[in-house]
């Protein structure tokens, strides 16, 4: 067992893993690929994913061009992604002719490339827990949920071009991520603390300027060009109200409801605070951490105290586990938290909408267990040790022998 644990971990061995994991997942979506789900199977099976209602609502047929031709009429919303999502669906639609099942195909397809960019940027930092991203339970069922892995995927590479000390590429691939989904955007504050604190304030405007400018190089000709559809995507989520996992909706359920304003501007304020005093409690404890691995807890405190929780937002923080000192057993308890969720989650929509399923206190019992875990996540890195990540040497011990 020692010989087989001290064995150096491939990329090939990496890559097999996540096709496995991906297969996986993408043999418990057959289920869904289809567009008749009259019966009830995706709460029932689990199967469930948006690519295949979105499709229809996203308004793709007939080869469209988000924000630029707009949207018709209907009571569902539309262009309610950020460009690249957008133009990742519309790629998908052109290769499968605007046909549901093999513009799933096509997404999958899509997203599982950027799911190789996510295992082979983990793998390049540390060979080993690139295999924790790659082998990851929740991967398989969130994968192909909804586009997240396209954001993972450009989140995963800045994070690798940063510590390699490539500041410009690593700003450019955040630019790009959040022009993908808003969150790797998040990476500028503790990517900058961290060059700040090694006295190095060049690269942290680099980062801000490459940053800025690959995101409006994708943005700017559809906010000129189609202003009212780009907008959509900020005045959607703006107005949505709060979603049934997040813990908004536990505290209304115990008599705290607020207004959608309230909730947005509580989001906000509580990020702020939960990342002021994990801050400090880190810093106290010891002063010279890695700054940029304070992009961890801040993606967490992020998640936890938004109004919205979808299950696939959970793939923003596999790659984290791998990149900061967490131990094995906080790991596995985030996954069977999160698959706790994910299957009650659908299982409660299933009693809901009325198939039959398991009432509203377990998915929501679930919920907070996830909570618990991550916060646990939290307090095991305040109080562990920072590490200092050598890509170089991991991938020089990966490839030898």
């Amino acid at each position: 067992m020692e010989r087989l644990a001290s064995r150096p971990v491939t990329l090939g061995l990496v890559l097999v893993c996540l096709a496995g994991t991906l297969l996986v997942g993408a043999a418990h979506k057959l289920w869904c690929a289809g567009s008749d789900w009259g019966d009830g199977r995706q709460y029932r099976v689990g199967c469930y994913t948006d690519i295949i209602p979105l499709f229809g609502t996203e308004q793709l047929s007939d080869g469209r061009l988000p924000y630029l031709d707009r949207c018709a009429p209907a009571p569902t919303n539309c262009d309610e992604y950020p460009v690249l999502t957008m133009y990742l669906m519309r790629a998908a639609g052109w290769l499968s002719g605007d046909r549901p099942r093999p513009f799933f195909w096509a997404n999958a397809l899509l997203l599982a490339v950027a799911a190789a960019v996510t295992a082979v940027s983990l793998y390049l930092l540390d060979p080993r827990r690139a295999l924790w991203f790659a082998l990851a339970p929740s991967l398989a069922v969130e994968a192909f949920v909804n586009w997240d892995l396209l954001a993972v995927g450009f989140a995963a590479a800045a994070t690798f071009a940063f510590v390699r000390r490539r500041d410009g590429w690593a700003g450019a691939l955040i630019g790009l991520g959040a022009a993908a989904k808003l969150y790797p955007a998040l990476l500028l504050v503790p990517f900058a603390a961290d060059r700040l604190r090694a006295r190095q304030p060049d690269g942290a405007i680099r980062l801000w300027w490459s940053a800025a400018a690959a995101w409006l190089i994708v943005d700017l000709p559809f906010m000129i060009g189609g202003p009212h559809g780009w907008w959509e995507f900020f005045r959607f989520n703006g107005a949505r109200p709060v979603d049934w996992d997040s813990l908004w909706t536990i505290a209304c359920r115990l008599s705290a409801c607020v207004s959608t304003t309230v909730a947005n501007v509580g989001s906000v304020v509580g990020l702020l605070v939960a990342i002021a005093l994990v801050w400090s409690a880190k810093r106290r404890r010891e002063p010279d951490f890695r700054r940029w691995q304070l992009a961890y807890p801040l993606v967490i405190a992020f998640i936890l105290s938004g109004k919205v929780y979808s299950p696939q937002f959970s793939l923003w923080l596999l790659p984290w586990f791998a990149l900061v000192e967490v131990d094995l057993r906080r790991f596995v308890a985030f996954e069977v938290a999160d698959l706790a969720v994910f299957f009650t989650r659908l299982s409660f929509f299933a009693g809901y909408t009325g198939y039959g399923g398991l009432p509203r206190w377990v998915f929501e019992a679930a919920v907070l267990l996830r909570a618990a875990v991550l916060i646990w996540c939290v307090v095991g890195w305040v109080r562990g040790s920072s590490r200092s990540l050598r890509p170089e040497r991991s991938r020089a011990a990966a490839v030898a022998a």
